[in-house]
Order: structure tokens, then C-alpha cells, then sequence
């Protein structure tokens, strides 16, 4: 079995080729119509199956101990649980990323016309770091990747993007999932966008005795007071608003309407990525749209307000609902939908047509 794409898009996966007689041919193979050819060894199963939210996608035995089968799952990137005999394992055969608050395997899928913009070779790539930093908000240390241009250079200034993950996920799946890092090395190798920091933080914050949801509303507070303050006086930032950016999917986008609506006078960009301009909980408080009871104010305040949903997706309701909002407010926000579910693949469009957006105003 074969697989040709770079390792780093993975948290974790490498392919075994040693001891077959041990651990048999297994892993996968892209086929030229889309479909993956996978084979497992599972010694004893009766039932081994890709489980796809709810959709299954059986594989045949095809000897005592493997398991093999052409199967579609769509382009792009494609989660799925694998059941053996019904339980859930976790494969070291596949590629391995952080999904649905756990590790889940994962395949992603050639998309035609989008080979490019993860490829490796012939342009410069920037480099992603991990810190961490003390909360004042949690009590405790929290974490988060960095991503610097190729050319990054120390006695230079750089615009910032705050960019967060959705829920279930983590400050890794920009960078894995979303190939936020290699979609933007590829952007700056075309001219398409200006160089910017772009930080991801962990949105899936707890502070000490709240529950959970009151600890993932705690991210934006974790942003204003520990983790922008960290960055600027760890890294050679401009720190006015025209300067500094936030956007996120699904969880996070609701993190950045809530953040970058209350305080306009810190982002002059925002992103809603499968977005939640108000919460999609009945019965949350949206105090934060008042600023959309004053368009000139908005107009303002917002060089780009960029909100963008897949056409297939689960939450689509809430996008058209916001749709009215917006129309009923008369305030400017750039509007886009893509083909596609509450998926990567609709996120790494969103990511590459917000970041030629960025930074291009007068004072940038």
C-alpha cells in the first residue's frame, strides 16, 4: 500500500514497511476515481468497517487475518471511526489526527484543482512553534502554535491573525487538518498575501471549578488577557487593530464574532469560517451585536467581516438566519459559501480566500 502525501499532515502516522511476515501489507491507497483502497489486518473479526458518522463502509476479508476495501468517503479530508466487530480501535496503519475530543483516524482525499496548495516543492516554507504561556484567566499554563513566514525576520514588525479551531478539536488542527501553514507558504510564494504571524490557540479552555461550557466561553477572555500579551512581547508585532486579525470555524467562529464585536477598537478583520455570527445555543445572550445597531460605527470598525458557510452544511439554518440579521442591520460583511459540509475541506477555502484579504489597508 502507498501513500504519497507528506507526513507532517498528520499528528501522528508513518508508514511500516518492516516485518511484513509480523503486521502483513497494510495500510492505504488513493485510486484515480477518489475512492481508497484500505487493508487491514484485523485476526479474528467478523465485522470491520469504516464508520463515517453514521454511514458504513464495510471492508471484506479477504484471509484468515486482512481486510480489504475500495471505499468512498468523498474528497478532501475524511474522518471516520473504525469499528471492529462494533468497538472502536484506533489504527496505526492510517493517519492519525485530533477530532471529536479524542484521536481519530483520518484519510484526506485529493481534491482536484487544489493540488497545489499544500504542495512542498519549489517554494520556501515558514516554520510552526509551540509555546506555552500562563493563563490568568485558568490558573494553569495553556498552549499554543505560532506559524512565522518564510522570510521571517526579527528586526521586522508583522500584522497577526488569531486563529482558532472549531469544537472537539485542538490548537493542532489549523496546522494538521487545515494546512493553514502550507496553504499560506504557498499564498506568499504567489505575492497573494501579506506576511503575518498567525497564532492558534486551544479554544477548548476549563477554567478551575467552572464546567465546560463556561470554560470554552472563557477562550476569548484567555485571548485579550494572556495569550495577545504574550505574543506581543514575545514576538516583533504591530499592535493596533489594522494590524491584528481573528477568525475561526464553527466553535471558533462564534469565539471571534463574540471577541471581535465587543471589541472593535482591538480587530479591524474578522472571520466566521462554518460561522456563528450569534450562538447557535437557544436562549445565549448575544449582547455582542450591539455594535450592529450602528452600521456607520460598524463600517468603521471593520475593514473585512467575512462569513462563509458549506452549502451541505448540518448548521446551514443558522447561516441563512444570520443572512437576515445582517440584512435587517445594513451592515457590510463579505459573504461566501462552498460546496461542501462542517468539513475541512470547506475551511481550507475559507482560509486560503480570507488570507489575501488581510493587511492590505493604508496603514499596513
Amino acid at each position: 500500500m502507498t501513500d504519497y502525501r507528506p507526513l507532517d499532515t498528520a499528528v501522528s502516522f508513518d508508514p511500516y514497511w518492516g516485518e511484513p511476515s509480523r503486521d502483513g501489507d497494510q495500510g492505504y491507497e488513493y485510486l484515480e476515481d477518489g475512492r481508497v483502497r484500505v487493508r487491514l489486518k484485523a485476526p479474528g473479526a467478523q465485522e470491520v468497517a469504516l464508520d463515517q458518522f453514521g454511514t458504513f463502509h464495510p471492508l471484506a476479508r479477504v484471509s484468515d487475518d486482512m481486510w480489504e476495501g475500495d471505499v468512498d468517503l468523498g474528497r478532501g479530508f475524511q474522518y471516520f471511526f473504525l469499528k471492529i466487530d462494533g468497538c472502536d480501535v484506533l489504527s496505526p496503519y492510517l493517519p492519525i489526527g485530533y477530532g471529536c475530543c479524542r484521536p481519530m483516524n483520518f484519510l484526506d482525499v485529493p481534491v482536484p484543482g487544489e493540488e497545489e496548495w499544500g504542495c512542498l516543492e519549489g517554494i520556501p516554507h515558514g516554520a510552526v512553534t509551540r509555546h506555552t504561556f500562563p493563563s490568568s484567566v485558568t490558573g494553569k499554563h495553556e498552549v499554543c502554535l505560532v506559524y512565522t513566514p518564510p522570510a521571517f525576520d526579527a528586526s521586522k514588525r508583522y500584522p497577526v491573525l488569531y486563529l482558532q479551531h472549531g469544537y472537539g478539536e485542538n490548537e493542532t488542527g489549523w496546522i494538521y487538518q487545515g494546512h493553514a501553514g502550507r496553504i499560506a507558504d504557498r499564498l506568499l510564494h504567489e505575492g497573494s498575501m501579506a506576511e503575518m504571524l498567525i497564532v492558534m490557540g486551544n479554544g477548548m479552555t476549563s477554567g478551575r471549578g467552572g464546567g465546560r461550557e463556561q470554560g470554552r466561553m472563557l477562550f476569548p477572555e484567555v485571548l485579550l488577557r494572556d495569550l495577545i500579551p504574550f505574543i506581543e512581547a514575545r514576538y516583533p508585532v504591530l499592535q493596533d487593530k489594522w494590524h491584528r486579525a481573528m477568525a475561526g470555524l464553527s466553535m471558533g467562529s462564534y469565539q471571534t464574532s463574540l471577541t471581535t464585536l465587543t471589541h472593535p477598537d482591538l480587530f479591524g478583520y474578522a472571520g466566521l469560517f462554518s460561522g456563528f455570527l450569534r450562538s447557535p445555543r437557544e436562549g445565549s445572550p448575544n449582547d455582542h451585536l450591539a455594535l450592529l445597531d450602528t452600521p456607520d460605527r460598524f463600517r468603521d470598525s471593520f475593514r473585512v467581516f467575512f462569513r462563509a458557510m458549506g452549502t451541505e452544511d448540518q448548521f446551514f439554518g443558522f447561516f441563512l438566519k444570520d443572512d437576515e440579521v445582517i440584512a435587517e442591520k445594513g451592515v457590510p460583511m463579505l459573504r461566501r459559501t462552498y460546496p461542501g459540509g462542517h468539513d475541512w475541506g470547506v475551511w481550507r477555502r475559507c482560509i486560503h480566500e480570507f488570507l489575501p484579504l488581510l493587511f492590505r489597508g493604508p496603514e499596513c
